[in-house]
């Protein structure tokens, strides 16, 4: 019997400023990989300069459907490691939306986190 699955939600439409920052786990794990802080500390600039941008964090593991729970709480271990790095680097954290979406990874690798910064 085929499944078809749902495309992953897309980023929010308010005024997106277009900013997305990739940062790709190892599989299984979900501590912050070694490169994070290069790529997380623009991004962490970026916000500190604007008040009035958001961020997205859109979180991804690798399973199949009889797996999709616990690709759920994978991803989501990933975005609340990636969210408390930014908030030990002053960032509030009523400026970002963590969305754990498992394995609905439609493009690019599936074990991931996207940073997506939005306008308010």
């Amino acid at each position: 019997m085929a499944t078809t699955s749902s495309p992953a939600p897309q980023p929010s439409s308010q005024s997106a400023s277009g900013d997305t920052t990739r940062i790709a786990f190892p599989g299984g794990q979900s501590q912050l990989p070694g490169d994070a802080a290069a790529k997380l500390d623009p991004v962490i600039a970026k916000l500190k300069e604007d008040s009035g941008l958001r961020l997205q964090l859109m979180a991804y593991a690798n399973g199949d459907q009889d797996g999709a729970n616990k690709a759920r709480r994978l991803s989501l271990s990933r975005a609340l490691a990636v969210r408390a790095y930014l908030i030990d680097n002053d960032i509030a954290s009523t400026r970002m939306d963590v969305r754990a979406l498992g394995n609905r990874a439609d493009d690019g690798p599936a074990d991931r986190v996207d940073l997506v910064v939005i306008n308010r």
